[in-house]
């Protein structure tokens, strides 16, 4: 009986009696709708009020890419900010519903419709909340969009 219980243990317990403790899941791997509201759009809020952008409105649509000659796309996942008084507009695109899937980057000044669709992100290996963020942040930073460059 002695030895059952102790056969037990070992197969619960790791060496040492240490008890292994299970990490929380990280917040990438939520549901895309629900890391997108609850954790992107605050994070990149901040971030970038942080850099100066004191009027920024973001959101998270469902919408055809916005340049011309996509018009027959179909629609994808997209956060879009606008600030300056909406003359200034950045989208990140998710063409799956899945922020580890491919990924691009438009932005436009002026009220213009976007003219260049980049890839955004695409050499990483794993994607992260901070790097999602600081993505937009350093491409806003490369446009000269950002008051303290």
């Amino acid at each position: 009986m002695a030895e059952e219980q102790e056969a037990k243990k070992t197969e619960t317990q790791p060496a040492g009696g240490k008890v292994k403790k299970e990490k929380p899941p990280a917040v990438e791997d939520k549901p895309f709708a629900d890391f997108v509201q609850q954790d992107y759009l605050p994070a990149l809020q901040e971030a970038l009020t942080k850099e100066g952008i004191e009027d920024l409105d973001l959101s998270l649509v469902k919408q055809k890419l916005p340049m011309a000659g996509f018009g027959s796309s179909e629609e994808c996942w997209q956060i879009v900010g606008k600030f300056k008084k909406g003359q200034r507009q950045f989208n990140v695109y998710f063409p799956k519903i899945d922020i580890k899937g491919p990924r691009a980057f438009s932005c436009a000044d002026n009220g213009a419709k976007p003219a260049t669709l980049e890839p955004f992100l695409i050499d990483e290996r794993k994607i992260t909340l901070s790097l999602l963020v600081s993505g937009v942040v350093q491409r806003l930073n490369a446009q000269k969009w950002l008051s303290l460059n």
